[in-house]
Protein backbone atom coordinates (compact mmCIF):
# COMPACT_ATOMS: atom_id res chain seq x y z
CA UNK A 1 0.00 0.00 0.00
CA UNK A 2 1.56 3.43 -1.46
CA UNK A 3 0.91 5.71 1.71
CA UNK A 4 2.35 3.22 4.38
CA UNK A 5 5.31 4.76 5.06
CA UNK A 6 3.51 7.77 6.06
CA UNK A 7 2.89 6.23 9.09
CA UNK A 8 4.92 3.42 9.78
CA UNK A 9 8.60 4.77 9.19
CA UNK A 10 11.73 4.72 11.35
CA UNK A 11 11.10 8.35 12.36
CA UNK A 12 7.94 7.91 14.01
CA UNK A 13 9.28 4.52 15.29
CA UNK A 14 12.63 6.19 16.64
CA UNK A 15 10.37 8.72 18.36
CA UNK A 16 8.10 6.56 19.34
CA UNK A 17 10.04 3.75 21.08
CA UNK A 18 12.18 6.69 22.93
CA UNK A 19 8.74 7.43 24.29
CA UNK A 20 8.06 4.86 25.90
CA UNK A 21 12.01 3.44 27.04
CA UNK A 22 12.25 6.67 29.22
CA UNK A 23 8.90 6.58 31.50
CA UNK A 24 10.32 3.96 33.75
CA UNK A 25 8.09 1.19 34.03
CA UNK A 26 9.28 -2.15 35.86
CA UNK A 27 6.53 -4.17 37.07
CA UNK A 28 4.23 -3.21 39.37
CA UNK A 29 5.26 0.54 38.56
CA UNK A 30 3.14 1.20 35.17
CA UNK A 31 0.99 3.70 35.69
CA UNK A 32 2.90 6.24 33.81
CA UNK A 33 3.48 4.38 30.68
CA UNK A 34 -0.16 3.23 30.51
CA UNK A 35 -1.61 6.75 30.87
CA UNK A 36 1.11 7.68 28.15
CA UNK A 37 -0.25 4.73 25.47
CA UNK A 38 -3.64 5.54 26.69
CA UNK A 39 -3.42 9.43 25.53
CA UNK A 40 -1.27 8.53 22.28
CA UNK A 41 -4.02 6.29 21.05
CA UNK A 42 -6.63 8.80 22.02
CA UNK A 43 -4.38 11.61 20.19
CA UNK A 44 -3.92 9.07 17.03
CA UNK A 45 -8.20 8.97 17.18
CA UNK A 46 -8.43 5.17 18.34
CA UNK A 47 -10.28 3.71 20.06
CA UNK A 48 -9.07 3.47 23.93
CA UNK A 49 -9.95 2.73 27.86
CA UNK A 50 -7.97 1.20 30.86
CA UNK A 51 -8.91 -1.75 31.75
CA UNK A 52 -8.42 -2.08 35.96
CA UNK A 53 -7.67 -4.71 38.18
CA UNK A 54 -7.08 -5.94 41.39
CA UNK A 55 -5.22 -9.12 42.33
CA UNK A 56 -5.74 -9.48 46.19
CA UNK A 57 -4.59 -13.01 47.32
CA UNK A 58 -1.05 -12.63 46.99
CA UNK A 59 0.48 -9.63 45.51
CA UNK A 60 -2.98 -6.75 46.30
CA UNK A 61 -1.72 -5.43 43.41
CA UNK A 62 -4.13 -2.78 41.40
CA UNK A 63 -2.95 -2.22 37.91
CA UNK A 64 -4.07 -1.25 34.63
CA UNK A 65 -4.00 -2.34 31.13
CA UNK A 66 -5.09 -0.39 27.48
CA UNK A 67 -7.37 -1.83 25.75
CA UNK A 68 -8.89 -0.66 22.07
CA UNK A 69 -10.96 -2.47 18.92
CA UNK A 70 -11.28 -1.57 15.65
CA UNK A 71 -14.40 -2.87 14.18
CA UNK A 72 -15.29 -3.98 10.43
CA UNK A 73 -18.40 -2.82 8.97
CA UNK A 74 -18.95 -6.85 8.37
CA UNK A 75 -18.41 -10.14 10.49
CA UNK A 76 -14.81 -11.71 10.14
CA UNK A 77 -11.88 -12.50 12.22
CA UNK A 78 -10.92 -10.84 15.40
CA UNK A 79 -7.17 -10.35 15.35
CA UNK A 80 -5.62 -9.69 19.18
CA UNK A 81 -2.48 -7.95 19.46
CA UNK A 82 -0.98 -8.25 22.89
CA UNK A 83 1.99 -5.98 24.10
CA UNK A 84 3.55 -5.76 27.89
CA UNK A 85 4.33 -1.95 28.63
CA UNK A 86 6.68 -3.16 31.72
CA UNK A 87 9.96 -4.12 32.48
CA UNK A 88 12.19 -6.21 34.39
CA UNK A 89 14.60 -3.90 37.26
CA UNK A 90 17.47 -2.08 35.97
CA UNK A 91 20.58 -4.56 36.56
CA UNK A 92 24.08 -3.98 37.09
CA UNK A 93 26.62 -3.39 34.29
CA UNK A 94 25.31 -0.67 31.78
CA UNK A 95 27.72 1.48 29.77
CA UNK A 96 24.88 3.95 29.12
CA UNK A 97 21.63 5.34 31.00
CA UNK A 98 19.05 2.50 30.84
CA UNK A 99 16.21 5.17 30.98
CA UNK A 100 17.77 7.26 28.36
CA UNK A 101 17.21 6.04 24.55
CA UNK A 102 19.97 6.11 22.76
CA UNK A 103 20.64 5.62 18.85
CA UNK A 104 24.06 4.22 17.21
CA UNK A 105 23.29 3.35 13.91
CA UNK A 106 20.53 0.53 13.65
CA UNK A 107 20.59 -0.09 17.05
CA UNK A 108 17.95 1.73 19.75
CA UNK A 109 19.46 1.39 23.48
CA UNK A 110 17.51 1.17 26.27
CA UNK A 111 15.82 -0.84 29.05
CA UNK A 112 12.77 -2.70 27.60
CA UNK A 113 13.89 -1.32 24.09
CA UNK A 114 13.87 -5.04 22.68
CA UNK A 115 11.54 -6.88 25.46
CA UNK A 116 9.27 -5.27 24.69
CA UNK A 117 8.76 -1.57 23.93
CA UNK A 118 9.63 -1.81 20.44
CA UNK A 119 6.97 -4.58 20.10
CA UNK A 120 4.19 -2.62 21.81
CA UNK A 121 5.46 0.77 19.57
CA UNK A 122 5.19 -1.98 16.07
CA UNK A 123 1.69 -2.29 17.26
CA UNK A 124 0.73 1.04 17.68
CA UNK A 125 2.00 1.99 14.50
CA UNK A 126 0.49 -0.85 12.48
CA UNK A 127 -3.22 -0.03 14.13
CA UNK A 128 -2.97 3.40 13.58
CA UNK A 129 -2.03 3.15 10.12
CA UNK A 130 -4.41 0.75 9.64
CA UNK A 131 -7.16 2.99 11.06
CA UNK A 132 -6.50 5.34 8.68
CA UNK A 133 -5.75 3.91 5.39
CA UNK A 134 -8.28 1.12 5.71
CA UNK A 135 -12.15 2.09 5.34
CA UNK A 136 -13.43 -1.27 4.53
CA UNK A 137 -12.83 -4.44 6.48
CA UNK A 138 -14.35 -7.39 8.22
CA UNK A 139 -13.87 -9.17 11.69
CA UNK A 140 -12.13 -6.96 14.39
CA UNK A 141 -9.08 -5.53 15.54
CA UNK A 142 -8.38 -6.15 18.99
CA UNK A 143 -4.97 -3.97 20.51
CA UNK A 144 -4.07 -5.00 24.34
CA UNK A 145 -1.09 -3.09 26.11
CA UNK A 146 -0.86 -4.85 29.42
CA UNK A 147 0.97 -4.43 33.16
CA UNK A 148 3.10 -7.07 35.01
CA UNK A 149 3.85 -9.96 32.35
CA UNK A 150 8.04 -9.45 33.69
CA UNK A 151 6.44 -10.43 37.32
CA UNK A 152 5.46 -13.40 39.02
CA UNK A 153 2.09 -14.12 37.39
CA UNK A 154 1.34 -12.19 33.78
CA UNK A 155 -1.54 -10.55 35.86
CA UNK A 156 -2.21 -7.91 33.14
CA UNK A 157 -3.02 -10.46 30.09
CA UNK A 158 -4.73 -12.77 33.13
CA UNK A 159 -6.92 -10.40 34.39
CA UNK A 160 -7.59 -9.32 30.23
CA UNK A 161 -8.59 -13.16 30.14
CA UNK A 162 -10.37 -13.65 33.37
CA UNK A 163 -12.64 -10.58 32.82
CA UNK A 164 -13.59 -11.63 29.27
CA UNK A 165 -12.50 -8.83 27.35
CA UNK A 166 -10.51 -10.61 24.97
CA UNK A 167 -12.47 -13.75 25.24
CA UNK A 168 -13.87 -13.67 21.08
CA UNK A 169 -10.75 -13.52 19.53
CA UNK A 170 -9.85 -15.86 16.81
CA UNK A 171 -5.89 -15.31 16.18
CA UNK A 172 -2.95 -13.34 18.37
CA UNK A 173 0.21 -11.83 17.62
CA UNK A 174 2.49 -11.20 20.56
CA UNK A 175 5.33 -9.22 19.34
CA UNK A 176 7.74 -10.30 21.52
CA UNK A 177 11.85 -10.16 20.37
CA UNK A 178 11.65 -13.75 18.79
CA UNK A 179 14.30 -12.99 16.55
CA UNK A 180 16.12 -11.35 19.44
CA UNK A 181 15.45 -14.30 21.83
CA UNK A 182 15.75 -17.62 19.43
CA UNK A 183 19.23 -15.81 18.19
CA UNK A 184 18.44 -15.95 14.57
CA UNK A 185 18.09 -13.70 11.65
CA UNK A 186 15.28 -11.66 11.29
CA UNK A 187 12.54 -12.37 10.27
CA UNK A 188 11.53 -15.29 13.04
CA UNK A 189 8.55 -17.00 13.70
CA UNK A 190 7.79 -18.78 16.97
CA UNK A 191 4.72 -21.22 16.33
CA UNK A 192 4.74 -22.21 20.00
CA UNK A 193 6.33 -22.08 23.43
CA UNK A 194 7.46 -24.40 26.33
CA UNK A 195 5.46 -23.90 29.36
CA UNK A 196 6.85 -23.83 33.33
CA UNK A 197 5.85 -24.01 36.89
CA UNK A 198 7.93 -23.19 39.13
CA UNK A 199 8.31 -25.28 43.13
CA UNK A 200 9.91 -25.40 46.37
CA UNK A 201 11.45 -28.79 47.96
CA UNK A 202 11.29 -28.47 51.90
CA UNK A 203 13.78 -31.06 53.55
CA UNK A 204 13.82 -31.74 57.32
CA UNK A 205 16.72 -33.51 58.81
CA UNK A 206 17.77 -33.56 62.76
CA UNK A 207 20.02 -31.47 64.48
CA UNK A 208 23.15 -32.03 66.31
CA UNK A 209 26.33 -30.79 67.87
CA UNK A 210 28.32 -29.76 64.96
CA UNK A 211 31.52 -31.63 66.14
CA UNK A 212 29.71 -34.79 65.58
CA UNK A 213 27.39 -34.28 62.68
CA UNK A 214 27.38 -38.23 62.64
CA UNK A 215 24.58 -37.81 65.08
CA UNK A 216 22.24 -35.47 62.99
CA UNK A 217 20.83 -35.40 59.26
CA UNK A 218 22.10 -32.34 57.42
CA UNK A 219 19.54 -30.94 55.50
CA UNK A 220 21.86 -29.23 53.17
CA UNK A 221 23.53 -31.89 52.67
CA UNK A 222 20.35 -34.22 52.01
CA UNK A 223 18.47 -30.96 49.75
CA UNK A 224 21.83 -31.33 47.80
CA UNK A 225 21.57 -35.04 47.25
CA UNK A 226 18.12 -34.21 46.04
CA UNK A 227 19.40 -31.61 43.85
CA UNK A 228 22.10 -33.51 42.11
CA UNK A 229 19.11 -35.98 41.28
CA UNK A 230 17.32 -33.12 39.72
CA UNK A 231 19.61 -32.44 37.70
CA UNK A 232 20.08 -36.53 36.05
CA UNK A 233 16.47 -36.55 35.30
CA UNK A 234 15.26 -37.99 31.98
CA UNK A 235 13.73 -34.65 30.84
CA UNK A 236 10.64 -34.83 28.04
CA UNK A 237 11.81 -34.48 24.62
CA UNK A 238 9.67 -32.79 22.23
CA UNK A 239 9.56 -32.56 18.20
CA UNK A 240 8.93 -28.77 18.09
CA UNK A 241 9.50 -27.86 21.70
CA UNK A 242 12.88 -29.46 22.27
CA UNK A 243 13.57 -30.41 25.48
CA UNK A 244 12.36 -29.33 28.87
CA UNK A 245 14.81 -27.82 31.50
CA UNK A 246 15.56 -28.06 35.54
CA UNK A 247 16.60 -24.68 36.88
CA UNK A 248 17.89 -24.40 40.61
CA UNK A 249 16.81 -20.72 41.53
CA UNK A 250 17.36 -20.90 45.42
CA UNK A 251 18.96 -23.30 47.99
CA UNK A 252 18.57 -22.17 51.67
CA UNK A 253 18.98 -24.21 54.74
CA UNK A 254 21.15 -23.54 58.59
CA UNK A 255 20.41 -24.62 62.10
CA UNK A 256 21.72 -22.93 65.44
CA UNK A 257 25.01 -22.03 65.64
CA UNK A 258 27.57 -25.00 65.13
CA UNK A 259 24.70 -27.12 64.58
CA UNK A 260 23.97 -29.41 62.05
CA UNK A 261 21.22 -28.33 59.58
CA UNK A 262 17.52 -29.54 61.10
CA UNK A 263 15.85 -27.82 57.51
CA UNK A 264 16.67 -26.59 54.52
CA UNK A 265 14.73 -25.90 51.19
CA UNK A 266 15.13 -25.15 47.35
CA UNK A 267 13.25 -23.69 44.46
CA UNK A 268 13.31 -24.91 41.23
CA UNK A 269 11.97 -23.66 37.81
CA UNK A 270 11.03 -26.15 35.43
CA UNK A 271 10.54 -25.14 31.94
CA UNK A 272 8.08 -28.24 30.60
CA UNK A 273 7.32 -29.51 27.25
CA UNK A 274 4.23 -30.96 25.94
CA UNK A 275 3.42 -34.07 27.76
CA UNK A 276 5.53 -32.73 31.03
CA UNK A 277 2.36 -31.94 33.42
CA UNK A 278 2.11 -31.22 37.12
CA UNK A 279 1.77 -35.05 37.78
CA UNK A 280 4.79 -35.81 35.72
CA UNK A 281 6.86 -33.04 37.66
CA UNK A 282 5.82 -34.75 40.97
CA UNK A 283 6.73 -38.16 40.16
CA UNK A 284 10.09 -36.95 38.85
CA UNK A 285 10.57 -35.41 41.92
CA UNK A 286 9.33 -38.42 43.76
CA UNK A 287 11.91 -40.45 41.47
CA UNK A 288 14.84 -38.36 42.22
CA UNK A 289 14.43 -38.62 46.23
CA UNK A 290 14.42 -41.83 45.91
CA UNK A 291 17.62 -42.08 43.84
CA UNK A 292 19.07 -39.66 46.33
CA UNK A 293 18.34 -41.94 49.62
CA UNK A 294 18.14 -39.11 52.07
CA UNK A 295 17.95 -39.80 55.83
CA UNK A 296 15.35 -37.19 56.21
CA UNK A 297 12.27 -36.17 54.65
CA UNK A 298 11.53 -33.93 51.77
CA UNK A 299 7.63 -32.34 50.19
CA UNK A 300 7.49 -30.44 47.13
CA UNK A 301 5.08 -28.03 46.33
CA UNK A 302 3.75 -25.50 43.83
CA UNK A 303 4.10 -21.92 44.18
CA UNK A 304 1.12 -20.58 45.62
CA UNK A 305 -0.83 -18.35 42.86
CA UNK A 306 -3.62 -16.28 42.33
CA UNK A 307 -6.04 -19.17 40.93
CA UNK A 308 -5.82 -22.19 39.28
CA UNK A 309 -5.15 -21.29 35.82
CA UNK A 310 -2.16 -19.30 36.76
CA UNK A 311 -0.62 -21.14 38.41
CA UNK A 312 1.77 -22.02 36.03
CA UNK A 313 1.93 -21.60 32.21
CA UNK A 314 1.11 -24.77 29.67
CA UNK A 315 3.04 -25.32 26.70
CA UNK A 316 2.02 -25.23 23.24
CA UNK A 317 2.40 -25.15 19.63
CA UNK A 318 0.36 -23.87 15.92
CA UNK A 319 0.38 -26.02 13.47
CA UNK A 320 2.30 -25.37 10.37
CA UNK A 321 0.06 -25.88 7.91
CA UNK A 322 -2.84 -23.87 10.19
CA UNK A 323 -4.53 -20.99 7.76
CA UNK A 324 -3.22 -18.26 9.82
CA UNK A 325 0.51 -19.58 10.04
CA UNK A 326 -0.11 -19.73 6.06
CA UNK A 327 -1.50 -16.36 6.14
CA UNK A 328 1.08 -14.80 8.22
CA UNK A 329 4.09 -16.16 6.67
CA UNK A 330 2.55 -14.61 3.76
CA UNK A 331 2.60 -11.22 5.47
CA UNK A 332 6.07 -11.88 6.30
CA UNK A 333 7.19 -12.57 2.84
CA UNK A 334 5.44 -9.46 1.38
CA UNK A 335 7.19 -7.11 3.38
CA UNK A 336 11.01 -8.40 3.59
CA UNK A 337 10.72 -10.97 0.62
CA UNK A 338 11.88 -13.41 2.98
CA UNK A 339 10.72 -16.58 4.46
CA UNK A 340 9.62 -16.64 7.93
CA UNK A 341 12.58 -18.57 10.43
CA UNK A 342 10.28 -20.52 11.52
CA UNK A 343 11.01 -21.41 15.40
CA UNK A 344 9.74 -22.11 18.70
CA UNK A 345 10.56 -19.78 21.78
CA UNK A 346 11.94 -21.97 24.87
CA UNK A 347 10.69 -19.71 27.78
CA UNK A 348 7.29 -18.70 28.67
CA UNK A 349 5.03 -15.45 28.57
CA UNK A 350 1.67 -14.12 28.09
CA UNK A 351 1.56 -15.68 24.61
CA UNK A 352 1.01 -19.20 26.60
CA UNK A 353 -1.84 -17.87 28.65
CA UNK A 354 -3.36 -16.59 25.06
CA UNK A 355 -2.48 -19.83 23.61
CA UNK A 356 -3.28 -22.26 26.16
CA UNK A 357 -6.31 -20.73 27.74
CA UNK A 358 -8.27 -18.93 25.01
CA UNK A 359 -7.24 -21.71 22.77
CA UNK A 360 -6.43 -19.96 19.56
CA UNK A 361 -3.54 -19.48 17.21
CA UNK A 362 -1.12 -17.79 18.97
CA UNK A 363 1.85 -16.54 17.07
CA UNK A 364 5.63 -14.98 18.66
CA UNK A 365 6.64 -12.35 16.20
CA UNK A 366 9.16 -9.44 16.83
CA UNK A 367 12.04 -7.49 16.40
CA UNK A 368 16.02 -8.57 16.49
CA UNK A 369 18.48 -7.12 19.23
CA UNK A 370 19.92 -8.65 22.12
CA UNK A 371 20.95 -8.06 25.83
CA UNK A 372 16.83 -8.50 26.74
CA UNK A 373 16.95 -8.59 30.96
CA UNK A 374 20.46 -7.54 30.66
CA UNK A 375 23.15 -4.79 30.52
CA UNK A 376 22.75 -2.51 27.42
CA UNK A 377 19.60 -3.83 25.78
CA UNK A 378 19.03 -2.80 22.79
CA UNK A 379 16.94 -3.68 19.37
CA UNK A 380 17.26 -3.16 15.43
CA UNK A 381 15.45 -0.29 14.38
CA UNK A 382 14.54 -1.35 11.23
CA UNK A 383 13.47 -4.97 12.41
CA UNK A 384 10.94 -3.39 14.85
CA UNK A 385 9.80 -0.97 12.02
CA UNK A 386 9.43 -4.05 9.67
CA UNK A 387 7.85 -5.98 12.10
CA UNK A 388 4.92 -2.71 12.44
CA UNK A 389 4.70 -3.39 8.55
CA UNK A 390 4.20 -7.61 9.07
CA UNK A 391 1.24 -7.02 11.59
CA UNK A 392 -0.51 -4.07 9.22
CA UNK A 393 0.00 -6.82 6.10
CA UNK A 394 -1.57 -9.54 8.21
CA UNK A 395 -4.37 -7.26 9.41
CA UNK A 396 -4.43 -6.20 5.69
CA UNK A 397 -4.43 -9.69 4.04
CA UNK A 398 -6.76 -11.10 7.25
CA UNK A 399 -9.36 -8.30 7.20
CA UNK A 400 -10.12 -7.17 3.60
CA UNK A 401 -9.81 -8.53 0.06
CA UNK A 402 -6.65 -6.82 -1.01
Amino acid sequence: MENIEQYINEKRMVQLLTALVEIPSPYFQEKEIMDFVYHWLLSNGLPAEYHLYHEEKITDFQGANVIGRLKGNRRGTKILLNGHLDTVQICEGWNRNPLAAQVEGDRLYGLGALDMKSGAAAILLAVDAFQKLVKDFSGEVIYTFVSDEEGPFGLGTDALIVDEKVSDADVAIVPEPSSGFCKVPFPSLCLGARGGWNYTVEVQGKSAHAANPEQGINAVVEASKIILELEKASLGIDEKLGKGSICILSLNGGGAACSVADSASFTVFRHVVRGEDQEYIKKEFEDAVRRANIYGTARMSFRDAPHEKNAGFDPYIVPVEHLYTKKILESIRNTTGLSGNIQYFSSIGDFNYIATRLKIPTFVFGPSGENYHGPDEYVSIDSAVTTAKVIFNFLLQTLTDC
